[in-house]
């Protein structure tokens, strides 16, 4: 039990609704002023990252939904509901299905309607509550790792005042800002992540492929390329083995937000073309410092990564289209195209290859002068590679469009700040941009359909267009005519998908 103030139990609504997702309920008990409105209220004002949210009282209506928060949300009171008949007609095992659930009243709740529980037992008024919390499901974990960043925090020499969401993603991985009379920074939540299932030679996936798995990498990484000069977030604590680490908070705007908008990105994409340009210049160890001083071992994107990853293609993009697995002549002669193409990317030059260099993870920072204009984030998957790979990602962006004329001044800009930095193999460049191109979209258009059929994400489908068009420009180098052969027969649906 603990007894807190009305701020306080504002201040707990708001850090717990940095963890909400669709399927949690949380009960709120107790008797009329006790605070279960006030904790509801602030819970929601959290989620919606806005302190004057209108919120109105459930006690009418019995459910009102927010649906534009960052999270959907219900706050539902069940003091009018009499009978389970009622109860019945709520619907709310279906609500929780999409929505974060605040139930006020709970009594008449069926047991089992959610696994993810969080009890709240609240008594008194006045200017102290005495609340008491019985967490289940995934709220146990939540709690006791919100505690642990408390902690951190603290242990950090941060006095904070504010925690908001910033961004979670498919992964363990998630941010927060954390604001103290020094400013505003990031907080990084990653612990280590758990090898998924082996999928091929004994491997998971993310192995095979060479993803991080813990904040050593994102440490290793972002320090290295912040003593380069280039604008990574600098590192201003961090516990490897919590897995939490605050960083600079890079000022500006993202790339893609600019770009949706329709602003004029000739400056911003040149400078990020620019960047790269002056990366292929400079020495890329193999291993670097990461967390605490533990050495981060920076991988080569090999030839089986690479085949991993385009192969998502049949496995995912075919079942969906046909209702079947892909023939094993179709597998076959799928890889051997590979075969032939990859072994033509040469890695007599390596460099970092940043895996992620586009438009969500590129700020644009005006204020700055020079390549420091352009701000790095999400470079945690960095590996030894070919130079071409991050200028096809920045030119061909999966999630917004990038026009023809506009790709052909930036690989033209970039190719001119290499010629002017000394021997440059033009050449064997184009090719090198022509396949990684073309191995990116294949794999993203494999990627987006798991995301859609696998893990329930369908709003990635809208980008396949967009990157079967770049698949398609890819696949009029001559260096890749196998591939376009491959295509043409066996999925030119694919192509197709390029004219809409």
């Amino acid at each position: 039990m603990m007894i807190v103030s009305e701020p306080d139990m504002q201040g707990l609504a708001r850090r717990l609704s940095l963890w909400a997702r669709p399927g949690q309920l949380i009960t709120l008990e107790g008797d009329l002023g006790s605070g279960k409105s006030t904790f509801a209220r602030a819970y929601l004002r959290g989620l919606a990252n806005d302190p004057k949210l209108e919120v109105a009282s459930p006690t009418f209506s019995l459910i009102q939904t927010y649906d534009e928060t960052r999270i959907k949300a219900a706050h539902v009171d069940l003091y009018r509901i009499k009978s389970d008949a009622e109860m019945d007609e709520l619907g709310l095992a279906e609500l929780l299905e999409t929505h974060v659930v605040l139930v006020e009243w709970p009594d008449r709740l069926p047991a089992n309607l959610s696994a993810h529980r969080l009890a709240f037992k609240l008594d008194g008024h006045g200017d102290t509550r005495h609340v008491t919390l019985e967490a289940h499901g995934h709220f146990e974990t939540m709690l006791a790792r919100n505690a642990e960043i408390e902690q951190f925090i603290t242990r950090s020499g941060f006095d904070v005042a504010t925690r908001l969401f910033l961004e979670g993603d498919a992964s363990s991985r998630r941010y927060e800002t954390v604001t103290d009379a020094a400013g505003t920074h990031v907080l990084m939540d990653m612990p280590d992540k758990p090898d998924g299932p082996a999928i091929k030679h004994g491997k998971s996936y993310s192995t095979l492929v060479h993803l991080a798995e813990s904040i050593n990498a994102v440490i290793g990484v972002n320090d290295y390329l912040f003593s380069l000069g280039y604008s990574a977030p600098k590192t201003l604590s961090v516990d490897g083995k919590a897995g939490l680490a605050i960083m600079e908070r890079l000022e500006g705007e993202v790339h893609g937000v600019k770009m949706r908008r329709g602003d004029d990105m000739q400056e911003a994409l040149g400078n990020a073309t620019a960047v790269l340009a002056d990366m292929a210049t400079k020495p890329w160890p193999k291993r670097v410092p990461g967390a605490d001083g533990a050495p981060h071992v920076v991988p080569t994107y090999d030839f089986e990564a690479q085949l991993t990853e385009v192969e998502l293609m049949p496995q995912w993009f075919w079942p969906q289209l046909f209702d079947s697995e892909a023939p094993s002549q179709v597998t076959e002669s799928f890889e051997a195209v590979w075969h032939k193409l990859l072994p033509h990317v040469p890695l007599h030059e390596p460099i970092w290859v940043l895996r992620d260099y586009h438009s969500p993870n590129l700020i644009w920072m005006p204020q700055r002068k020079g390549l420091q204009r352009t701000g790095l984030i999400d470079t945690q998957d960095a590996m030894i590679g070919h130079a071409a790979y991050d200028v096809a990602s920045l030119l061909q962006d999966a999630r917004v469009d990038v026009s023809d004329d506009m790709q052909d001044y930036l690989l033209a800009h970039y190719i001119g700040l290499r010629h002017q930095a000394g021997h440059f193999d033009e050449a064997e460049f184009r090719q090198s941009y022509a396949i990684m191109a073309a191995q990116r979209a294949t794999r993203l258009l494999g990627t987006f359909t798991r995301l859609s059929k696998r893990d329930g994400k369908h709003q990635y489908l809208q980008h396949r267009p967009r990157v079967a068009r770049y698949l398609a420009r890819s696949l009029q180098h001559p260096a890749t005519a196998p591939l376009r052969h491959w295509y043409e027969q066996h999925l030119p649906q694919v192509l197709e998908l390029a004219k809409t």
